[in-house]
């Protein structure tokens, strides 16, 4: 008979439950709790966008929205300990190149001096039933410290407590950089597939790198860059849009009948908004034909705006997003991204958006 994993070495043990009473349970909702990246729908779940504007887009990206991709909340505390209690069907759907913390769990960062550190993930136990509670240890010495708190990639989410030490403080927490969020529109990649937990996405990353706010719309094998989701994209307040919809447009040519006229939606309401546009980051190695025609079709979107005049607009090309050694365990499966291969997007992409930042404000 084998032994449990949990049996044999206590760090790869889940508690099922808090076991103390002296937790004061706060919902998320309320003040002084910040929300970002997600909004509430009328049914009382999280989305990332408006359900009537969803249903015009896709069927798939209607079922998607619920996905709270991008979901994160803000708060400070000197509580010794932070503990959440959720109400979430939790996804069950078994996919081998999905972890359970990516699908299910949350994960925490300590914000300090305009950066985030990882301090803490919350994972449920697998075959746990409508939601979780778990509890960790801050060691933080009593000071006041500030937190952000990342939902899942791929599961929903109703409802989410934190739990905090009776008699602890509770705050605000930090405020990100005085500008709109950033945008980013895609496919599966964009959503955080297949990073190991939410905070390792390469949109999350970069915000930890220079406390950005973001909206991540990536929508699993859904963003085809369709006319009522241009013009809701186009409808946003935002700083950077950046369109990496390449991988799951079907065609080379129904890129081309859509790239283009994406771009020209968006720039009509935003003419100044800097614009990034990403071909998509395979493995190169494989099916080179198609990538390079689809590369052609977004740099030829890029080169029209440049020549009438757009200097806002910035192209990235996604056969360089792995360079280095190591490329070739940059994705889980010769498409989605593993960690390692989230961390060089987040620095490729995250480079041209620190650069826009410094522009703008030696602009002003």
């Amino acid at each position: 008979k084998f032994m449990k994993l949990a049996e044999i070495d206590k760090n790869l043990a889940i508690p099922s439950n808090i076991g103390r009473d002296d937790v004061v349970w706060l919902d998320i909702d309320d003040e002084p709790f910040r929300i970002y990246g997600v909004t509430k729908s009328k049914d009382g779940r999280y989305i990332r966008m408006p359900d009537e504007v969803a249903k015009n887009v896709s069927d798939g990206v209607h079922s998607l929205i619920t996905c709270t991709a991008g979901g994160r909340v803000r708060f400070s505390t000197d509580s010794p300990f932070i503990a959440i209690k959720t109400e979430q069907p939790l996804m069950e759907e078994k996919n081998p190149r999905m972890t359970n913390a990516m699908k299910n769990g949350f994960d925490l960062f300590i914000n300090k001096n305009g950066k985030a550190y990882f301090t803490a993930a919350f994972v449920p136990e697998c075959g746990e039933i409508g939601g979780f509670e778990q509890l960790k240890e801050t060691h933080n010495g009593g000071k006041m410290i500030d937190y952000t708190m990342n939902f899942p990639l791929y599961g929903r989410v109703n409802k989410v407590l934190v739990g905090i030490k009776e008699g602890s403080h509770i705050d605000r927490g930090e405020e990100y950089e005085k500008m709109k969020p950033i945008v980013y529109y895609g496919s599966s990649i964009t959503q955080g597939a297949c990073a190991s937990r939410p905070g390792t996405c390469y949109e999350a990353l970069i915000s930890q790198m220079y406390n950005l706010d973001y909206i991540n719309l990536g929508f699993s094998g859904c963003c085809k860059g369709e006319v009522p989701m241009a013009e809701y994209l186009a409808g946003l307040d935002m700083s950077i849009f950046v369109c990496d919809y390449d991988h799951n447009a079907p065609s080379a040519e129904y890129l081309r009948d859509t790239h283009g006229c994406l771009y020209d939606i968006v720039r009509a309401k935003h003419p100044n908004v800097p614009y990034i546009m990403i071909t998509k980051p395979d493995c190169y190695e494989y099916n080179r034909t198609d990538v390079a025609r689809r590369r052609e079709v977004v740099y030829e979107t890029f080169m029209r705006a440049v020549k009438a005049g757009d200097k806002n607009v910035y192209f990235i090309d996604g056969e360089r997003l792995f360079d280095g050694e190591g490329r070739d365990n940059c994705t889980a499966e010769g498409c989605h991204p593993t960690d390692l291969g989230f961390y060089r997007m987040s620095r490729a992409i995250g480079e041209v958006i620190r650069q826009i930042i410094v522009n703008n404000k030696e602009e002003k």
